[in-house]
């Protein structure tokens, strides 16, 4: 081996003006202050590009890619313009565009039309020098199976005309649309290469050779490979680490090709699929790994295992302490697509995202300085609500994450022995009779922003009419029935379709006060998990925990516009008493003790003014129902009952359900919620609420579900039967985590176990795809250390019609915790609590300027 090995990086920067936060397509003034050598422009007049001068070490690197960073940013400020080295500037749209004023670029405007015009992108090329161009194109075969780590380190392309994608690199998956991107198959040597270079300019498809956009490609003319895949990288580490693994591999390619070592190479569709990957999740989802029949890993494991793979040749180049350091961390702050959304999720507002990139584009090679002390000990995971990848607390919760830290073990425990006699005390349990236990309740708070609140309102606000409308449709006309919306067998022939209900007067309000379980995937994305139709709980725990942890730990730092929980019960009070006069009577009818929700049963009809009362303490008196106790003729009951209404007998054997029907059929008495509910909440119905929003609404739905699977639907029984170990699977009819097996936690006896039961009876199982629950901060069971657990919300909806401004969202939530390894929340699962801070402070609707002085003509 003989080549030198040398380096050059070829780097995309975004112009953006830095008083609106915009890209500017002010580059032809920019480069006319810089010399023609190292800067060029691009495509679109929003971006220069930066050429290195060729180094042979990654310091010397480093050096280059810091001055020639500095020359474009001192250019720039003088137009009031600063730069930002990402995939996609995250507050660019389709309007930005401007194209570069050149006879190449406007042939290619006219060839590939929308495709050039969404070309708001830039990348990071790094070329390698080898012995020979026939080597070079050896050499790009040969890495392919590494490349989509390097893309997964890079990924800086979240966000695109404004929205999350979904992808951490959407900037590689725009490229992908190229005529003549991704690999260019088996190609053996210059000749071959150049030979289907020439064709795909002879075909008219490319209009120049330079229009190979493949990942790797060897130089037109010199003895180079560059590597094309990557995102541009704010910060600059991130490029020299990507750099030195890059040459790293390429020596290993060499020697293998001088040796004659054969890898089994990659089909081009599974690379595609490995570089999908990679854009998808980058370092915070799975990446395959680069064994010839690859396999999902995590992609840490998938990093460093290239890292050590490539020790023997980076250390031959020098480069070994410096390339491990770098990528330890880069793994331990994550790219830039885990900072831009952990930005974004602060406010809710692009332009902080736009400030983070631009800052660590301006920043020192390694970045800005920390903000704050990582939190010792604590295992950071994709998608922790508090704490960024590096172990800081995020902004919002350094506050309470600071005072968690200056409490002693001793203190804390003192904490938590005040909390459990808080608890005892006030009655604060779950569960029945014997077998009621405190519940468990973290003293951390969870905290929802104001921007993510708004989103949950118009979301679950607009389900939650649609499933009312569904429920009165299903015990009326059945129009959805009728029209196909639902099969009819998944609604008449369920447990939770009660025949009695159909007495109801029609427009009937059945669903008035419902409950929604809601989880969040690592990428910050909520989706609703299930729905509760019947009695949802948690309100009153939620107002009982705000009003234990205001008393047990009143110096914990509140955040400004912290909602006060209290404001639900007014909001219950409404809903309950609704059109009622002054002299109206509400009834919590319960089966007392022995309901698991006893003590919140007691905790609503004290504080709202219902009369809590059982089915001895209620009869039939004519066309109304009179509460015995106090000879008041009951207006609305409100049913928290564990068995059906109908079923429910006093004492003396007196029907009390059946008579409570029969006068609320009778328009006697206002039943919150009715019986029959069990049909909308049913985990086969679930499936179908999206196109109950469409059907009933005419509205796209705002709120995501969980994907999940009928395995009645004999095609999709297939699917469920051959991934039964990658899903989540649970009864149709369970609540409470009863029944939930969570396939890639299960054993193989309780996945073969599974697999018979769904085959022998498929219409009682859904399942669903597994989602990275979010983690939260938890005290352990000593109370004293941090660990991250799984969490879920449950939000509440109050309903007094079917119009928008008859629905509100709850002004509490309940956050539930799962226990260590699991996922599984549910407190009779062994699930805590935690109290929810929800910031609901004054709206801002003032839309920003779009341009600014510095883009002015």
């Amino acid at each position: 081996m003989s080549s030198a090995l040398t380096l050059g990086v070829e780097e995309e920067l975004h112009l953006v003006d830095l008083k609106t936060r915009r890209l500017c397509a002010r580059a032809p003034q920019v480069l006319a202050q810089l010399p023609d050598r190292n800067f060029k422009a691009e495509l679109q007049r929003t971006t220069v590009e930066i050429n290195t001068d060729v180094v042979h070490t990654l310091a010397d690197l480093r050096e280059e890619l810091l001055n020639k960073r500095h020359q474009v940013i001192e250019a720039a400020a003088s137009l009031g313009l600063g730069i930002a080295a990402v995939g996609i500037a995250p507050r660019s749209d389709f309007s930005d565009f401007e194209l570069t004023a050149s006879g190449r670029f406007a042939r290619m405007q006219e060839q590939y039309r929308l495709l050039v015009d969404e070309q708001l992108i830039c990348g990071l090329h790094i070329h390698a020098g080898v012995i020979n161009r026939d080597l070079a194109v050896r050499i790009s075969q040969e890495i392919e199976p590494d490349l989509p780590a390097l893309l997964a380190i890079s990924a800086s392309s979240p966000y695109w005309n404004g929205d999350d994608t979904g992808y951490a690199s959407m900037r590689s998956i725009i490229g992908a649309r190229w005529p003549s991107s991704g690999s260019p198959g088996p190609v053996t040597s210059a000749a071959e290469y150049d030979e289907m270079l020439a064709d795909l300019v002879a075909s008219g498809v490319i209009g120049d050779k330079k229009m190979a956009y493949f990942d790797v490609r060897p130089s037109l003319s010199e003895p180079t490979v560059e590597l094309r895949v990557c995102d541009s990288c704010p910060i600059i580490d991130d490029v020299v680490l990507i750099a030195g693994l890059f040459r790293a591999m390429v020596m290993a390619a060499e020697q293998d090709i001088e040796t004659g070592f054969y890898h089994e190479q990659w089909s081009v569709p599974l690379y595609r699929a490995a570089m999908w990957q990679a854009a998808r999740g980058g370092l915070s989802g799975n990446l395959l790994d680069s064994s010839p029949h690859p396999k999902p890993r995590e992609a840490a494991l998938v990093i460093r295992d290239l890292v050590r793979r490539r020790r023997p040749q980076l250390e031959v180049l020098g480069d070994w302490d410096e390339v491990f350091r770098l990528s330890e961390m880069a793994l331990h702050r994550g790219n830039s697509a885990d900072r831009q959304r952990a930005a974004f999720a602060e406010h809710g507002n692009l332009d902080d995202v736009m400030q983070l990139v631009i800052e660590e584009t301006h920043s020192p090679a390694s970045g800005p300085p920390p903000q704050t002390r990582p939190i010792p000990g604590y295992r950071v995971r994709a998608g922790d609500e508090a704490v960024l990848r590096t172990g800081e607390p995020k902004p919002t919760y350094r506050p309470i994450l600071q005072w968690a830290r200056n409490q002693s073990p001793e203190e804390l425990r003192t904490l938590y022995k005040a909390k459990d006699k808080w608890e005892k005390e006030h009655g604060l349990m779950f569960g029945a009779g014997a077998d009621a236990t405190p519940y468990p309740v973290d003293l951390l708070p969870r905290i929802i922003h104001e921007h993510e609140w708004q989103k949950l309102a118009v979301g679950l606000t607009q389900r939650a009419r649609a499933l009312e409308l569904f429920l009165r449709d299903v015990y009326g006309e059945q129009r959805a029935l009728h029209d196909g919306i639902v099969p009819a067998d998944q609604v008449t022939g369920i447990p939770g379709f009660r025949p009695e209900a159909t007495r109801l007067p029609a427009g009937t309000l059945r669903a008035a006060i419902q409950g929604f379980d809601l989880v969040r995937n690592e990428f910050g994305g909520w989706r609703v998990l299930e729905d509760n139709l019947r009695c949802p709980s948690g309100l009153g725990y939620a107002i009982n925990i705000r009003e234990m942890i205001d008393q047990v730990v009143p110096d914990l730092p509140r955040p400004a516009g912290l909602l006060d929980s209290r404001l639900a019960l007014d909001q219950l009070r409404d809903t309950v008493f609704a059109g009622l006069g002054p002299d109206g009577t509400a009834v919590l009818l319960s089966n007392g003790p022995p309901n698991k929700a006893w003590f919140e049963q007691q905790t609503l009809a004290e504080r709202t003014g219902m009369l809590l009362a059982q089915a001895n303490d209620l009869e039939r008196s004519g066309a109304r129902i009179v509460h015995r106790p106090t000879s008041r003729q009951v207006d609305v009951i409100y049913v928290r009952l564990d068995d059906q209404l109908i079923d429910e007998r006093a004492d003396d054997c007196r029907e009390v359900g059946a008579d409570i029907l029969e006068v609320a059929a009778a328009g006697g008495v206002k039943l919150i919620n009715a019986p029959g509910n069990g049909v909308g909440d049913d985990k086969a119905v679930y499936t179908f609420v999206p196109e109950l929003i469409r059907y009933y609404l005419d509205e796209r739905p705002l709120l995501e579900s969980v994907p999940t699977y009928r395995p009645s639907d004999p095609a999709e029984r297939r699917i469920v039967l051959e991934r039964i170990g990658q899903l989540v699977t649970k009864p149709v009819s369970g609540f409470g985590g009863t029944g939930v097996m969570v396939g890639p936690s299960a054993s193989a006896a309780e996945i073969a176990e599974r697999r018979k039961a769904i085959a022998a009876d498929p219409g009682s199982w859904v399942a669903q795809e597994v989602i990275a629950l979010s983690t939260h901060p938890t005290f352990d069971d000593d109370g004293t250390h941090l660990h991250p657990r799984h969490v879920d919300l449950r939000a509440f909806v109050f309903l007094t019609g079917t119009e928008p401004d008859e629905a509100q969202l709850a002004h509490v939530a309940v956050t539930r915790a799962a226990p260590p390894g699991t996922m599984v929340v549910n407190s009779s699962q062994g699930g805590g609590a935690k109290d929810t801070w929800i910031v609901a402070g004054d709206v801002v609707a003032e839309e920003r300027s779009q341009t600014g002085a510095a883009c002015a003509a």
